[in-house]
């Protein structure tokens, strides 16, 4: 009876791992791929997940994931989520009429959420309107989203909003329709945005007058936080408009 029993026991646990129910202790099985993340930064962060995501096990048996190219860390990079470019949006502009960002193919752009009454708002107007000013006839535009949801700074209405901007500071860019950037209510184009290019904080827009660089090809090449003058980004405008 006990050899019966025995043998039993023996058919069951081969019958179980030849389903996966049961598995033999083996000394030389791959470590799981967490494992192998976790020995490569054990004080910290890694600087760069990716690299560290190609060299686990998991990545290594999977052509799919080993043919990616490692990313630089500090670049902003599309998803696989957002293969759409800025062109293929539509907003309305500051008047209320449907403008197609379809028109602004060819051109580098600078996307910048604005408000009127931020501690912000008399720098960055001013040296927004000198920047586009100075390239606006070399393919250079600056897209103004008004958002009111940082302190409250941009309380005003549409036309209002124009005649600050307008009057006070003599801004000739694209001036747009009032948007939400976070929370349930985003904006289409800025959930693009921050789909593309990540930051510090994640997808979240930290406050007025952060800014987007986008490429003649309507993609997003570079995010500055809120408190980047635009004269700091002109350097990086210059190399988009001689690519």
């Amino acid at each position: 009876m006990a050899s019966m029993a025995a043998a039993s026991a023996l058919v069951s646990v081969t019958r179980a791992s030849s389903y996966g129910f049961a598995r033999a202790a083996r000394t030389n099985a791959p470590a799981p791929a967490f494992l192998h993340l976790s020995s490569k930064f054990p004080s910290g962060f890694p600087k760069s997940p990716f690299r560290d995501h190609r060299r686990s096990s998991l990545f290594q048996k999977n052509p799919s994931f080993a043919a990616k190219p490692l990313r630089t860390p500090g670049v902003a990079y599309a998803t696989a989520a957002t293969e759409k470019s800025i062109h293929d949006f539509t907003v309305k502009d500051i008047d209320g009429n449907d403008v197609s960002l379809s028109k602004f193919k060819g051109k580098v752009l600078l996307i910048v959420n604005v408000a009127s009454k931020c501690g912000l708002t008399s720098s960055n107007y001013t040296e927004l309107s000198h920047i586009y000013e100075k390239y606006k006839t070399q393919g250079f535009e600056i897209l103004a989203f008004p958002c009111n949801q940082f302190g409250g700074q941009e309380p005003g209405s549409n036309p209002e909003i124009k005649q600050f901007a307008c009057t006070r500071y003599k801004a000739e860019f694209p001036i747009f329709d009032k948007v939400d950037v976070n929370g349930p209510n985003t904006a289409p184009v800025y959930q693009f945005l921050k789909s593309s290019a990540g930051g510090f904080l994640g997808d979240l827009i930290k406050w007025n007058f952060e800014k987007f660089l986008i490429d003649k090809n309507g993609k997003v090449v570079e995010r500055y936080p809120p408190t980047t003058s635009p004269f700091q980004i002109e350097r990086d405008i210059q190399k988009l408009l001689a690519a």
